[in-house]
C-alpha cells in the first residue's frame, strides 16, 4: 500500500495531506509559471517583431527586453496590491 491510501492514524493523515497540499501547491506554481511566461513572450512579440526574420535586430531585442521588464513589474504590483490585505 503507498504513502496516500488509507493511513491507519492520524498523524499519518496529517501528514498525508500536508505532502499533498505541498505537492499541489508546487504543480500550481509551475502550472502558472509556465502560463506567465508564455503570456509574457506572446505579447512582447506580438509587439515588438513587426517583421519576423532569422534573427532579431537591435531595436527588436530593445523592446522585448523593456516590454519583459515592464510586464514583469506590472505584475508584481498587481500581485502585491491583491495579496498585502486592506490598504492600513
Amino acid at each position: 500500500m503507498d504513502s496516500f491510501s488509507s493511513p491507519s492514524s492520524g498523524s499519518s493523515s496529517q501528514f498525508n495531506s500536508d505532502v499533498f497540499k505541498d505537492q499541489l501547491k508546487n504543480q500550481l506554481a509551475q502550472a502558472y509559471a509556465e502560463e506567465f511566461l508564455e503570456t509574457l513572450r506572446a505579447k512582447c512579440f506580438d509587439k515588438c517583431v513587426t517583421k519576423p526574420g532569422s534573427s532579431l535586430s537591435g531595436s527588436e531585442s530593445s523592446c522585448i527586453s523593456r516590454c519583459m521588464d515592464r510586464y514583469v513589474e506590472a505584475t508584481g504590483i498587481i500581485s502585491r496590491a491583491l495579496f498585502s490585505g486592506p490598504p492600513q
